[in-house]
């Protein structure tokens, strides 16, 4: 785990590179495409949803397991170097980085709209006619909200795997990669996925539900606001419709002395959201770089936690 946390720190995700995710999604894309061909009423298409959220994280979890293994068996070292390439792909600290300055240098430059266009690239809401002020909440609503599924969670994932004799921390990392990846493409309650993406996206908010609550208390408790900060999620988080995404990015507004939420569109219809948190401070530069730094630390406090508990296990059979 620490060297697949040290690559996803100074590598990331190359841009043209191949990504295991890529292939995760091909596979949803050609079952969602079949499954919505052949499947008419409602009750077929949550069958063929079950199908295809078992059959994915089955496969990914079962391949990557393989590979790892074959390459333990060829040589340690080289199993060793493939489990931490392919862990460190679970891992999306440096993407959010990435992306957050991705869209920042034109702001910072004043080219507003090219800030809009980079920014297209990473959420889901109209950005043709955001200003600098929604353009800020954007960036840290989407590191906030990925920091748990994108961070957080496959770490927690990892650890658990990593407990597991004979399983170790890739499979069990790379299924909750497939859950997170199935409920970015079908997890939707809009047509055509209301039916065919409900066990995904039920699925997803379980699987995240423990490590996103214990990411909200690690974050409380860096910042020396761990009252306060889950106080206010509790008074302002629980309005979300999202049990995970709301906690995430109001435990960030707590801890930042900002506001998040509010009414973004989405193909032009507008869409309210819970406001989350209170505006002590507007967002800027400054708060932005603050929450990759909280997001680092949560991140290297659980990496210590998870490599202490393995040595810990494995103590007894040395």
């Amino acid at each position: 785990m620490p060297i697949a946390a040290l690559l996803d720190y100074t590598i990331g995700d190359p841009w043209g590179w191949p990504h295991p995710v890529q292939a995760i999604g091909a596979w949803i894309t050609a079952g969602t495409e079949t499954a919505l061909k052949q499947c008419q009423t409602p009750r077929s298409q949550k069958i063929a949803g079950i199908f295809l959220a078992v059959s994915t994280i089955a496969i990914a979890s079962g391949c990557s397991w393989a590979i790892v293994r074959l390459a333990s068996q060829l040589h340690p070292g080289l199993g060793i170097a493939c489990a931490s390439l392919l862990l460190a792909s679970c891992f999306a600290g440096r993407s959010l980085r990435r992306a957050a300055e991705d869209v920042l240098q034109p702001l910072l430059a004043g080219d507003l709209d090219r800030a809009r266009d980079r920014l297209r690239l990473y959420v889901g809401r109209d950005t043709d006619n955001l200003s600098p002020p929604e353009i800020w909440r954007a960036v840290l609503e989407t590191l906030s909200e990925n920091a748990v599924d994108g961070v957080t969670a496959p770490l927690f994932y990892a650890a658990v795997g990593a407990t597991l004799p004979g399983v170790g921390p890739v499979p069990i990392a790379f299924a909750y990669k497939a859950a997170s990846t199935l409920d970015s493409m079908v997890g939707y309650r809009d047509a055509p996925y209301t039916h065919l993406g409900w066990f995904s996206a039920n699925l997803e908010d379980r699987l995240t539900w423990l490590p996103c609550r214990l990411t909200v208390l690690t974050l409380g408790a860096i910042a020396g606001q761990l009252r306060h900060v889950w106080q206010t999620c509790q008074r302002d988080a629980t309005q979300d419709p999202s049990p995970n995404a709301g906690w995430s990015e109001c435990a960030y507004a707590a801890i930042l002395g900002v506001r998040l939420g509010g009414v973004n569109t989405y193909r032009g219809v507008a869409k309210p959201k819970p406001l989350l948190g209170e505006p002590k401070r507007p967002i800027s530069e400054e708060v932005v770089r603050e929450a990759t730094q909280l997001t680092r630390s949560c991140f290297l406090i659980w990496l210590a936690i998870a490599v202490g508990l393995a040595i810990a296990l494995a103590a007894p059979l040395s």
